[in-house]
């Protein structure tokens, strides 16, 4: 049986039950078309439709027939056949865009890729890694923030200043923002102080592998038994401190030389 068919099966249940239960008065018609997720007027036209044919006047007559939008045998033989010969190798999306150009093709794209993925003309794109998903932001604010630095040459005349920003993760309302020479522990914490003492301690803190906020090994592994100034400071307060990927500045990925070993301020 289709699944078509069975779901039909089921709703024609449901329906002749809250019916039973509408005739007996149990209840009314706005109750039994919310029960069944419809208006009140289709309600209705279903009980007169089942009161003048009984259980056929509720089938759906488009069950067995064949869609008005399907596309015909010899035109998918056809767009496989072109693929096939004249087109290999082409991406979906650009073989979509000559066959309505060139072929007069009136179908969309989504039937298409999903056609040929089905005949074996090509293949399904890998599904994306885990690192690729979108996170989801926290719920409330002050759940999570945001510190991130990044290289600017706004000022005409002056060398490129790196614009330090703190912002909120669940609505992304930013805290504190600032010019300053070279991103480090000072900038860290003269931004924690300002976001701290207006709007109060964090759950979190998120930040990327720089040196002045994590200490790390080969292949960027974080030293957790040589904590940062930044990090005790986060740890005293009982703020849990997230780290992110390791970052490169364009001249660092020039030279060969990884962001983290950016010396920011020294060990007490």
């Amino acid at each position: 049986m289709r699944w078509t068919e069975a779901l039909q099966g089921v709703r024609m249940a449901m329906f002749l039950n809250i019916l039973n239960r509408w005739e007996s008065a149990e209840l009314n018609q706005e109750e039994a078309a919310e029960l069944l997720g419809v208006s009140e007027r289709t309600f209705r036209r279903w009980t007169r439709r089942y009161e003048e044919e009984g259980e056929a006047g509720l089938l759906d007559g488009r069950l067995g027939k064949a869609s008005g939008r399907r596309v015909p045998s010899d035109r998918a033989d056809e767009v496989e056949r072109l693929y096939r010969e004249r087109y290999q190798g082409f991406t979906v999306k650009h073989f979509h865009e000559h066959l309505v150009r060139d072929h007069g093709f009136g179908w969309g794209y989504t039937w298409l890729k999903l056609h040929l993925q089905w005949a074996g003309v090509v293949t399904k794109a890998p599904r994306k890694g885990a690192h690729r998903r979108k996170r989801e932001r926290r719920p409330l604010p002050g759940m999570m923030l945001h510190q991130d630095g990044s290289r600017h040459a706004w000022l005409e005349g002056q060398a490129p200043l790196d614009l330090i920003v703190t912002l909120d993760d669940a609505t992304g309302a930013i805290y504190s923002a600032f010019l300053i020479e070279e991103e480090g522990t000072a900038s860290t914490f003269r931004a924690l102080k300002e976001v701290f003492s207006e709007h109060g301690l964090p759950m979190s803190f998120y930040t990327d592998r720089g040196s002045h906020y994590f200490r790390t090994t080969k292949a960027g592994e974080i030293d957790r038994n040589c904590p940062t100034q930044v990090r005790r400071a986060l740890g005293q307060l009982g703020v849990e401190h997230i780290s992110g990927p390791i970052r490169r500045r364009p001249e660092d990925a020039q030279s060969g030389r990884s962001r983290r070993f950016r010396i920011g301020w020294s060990r007490s």
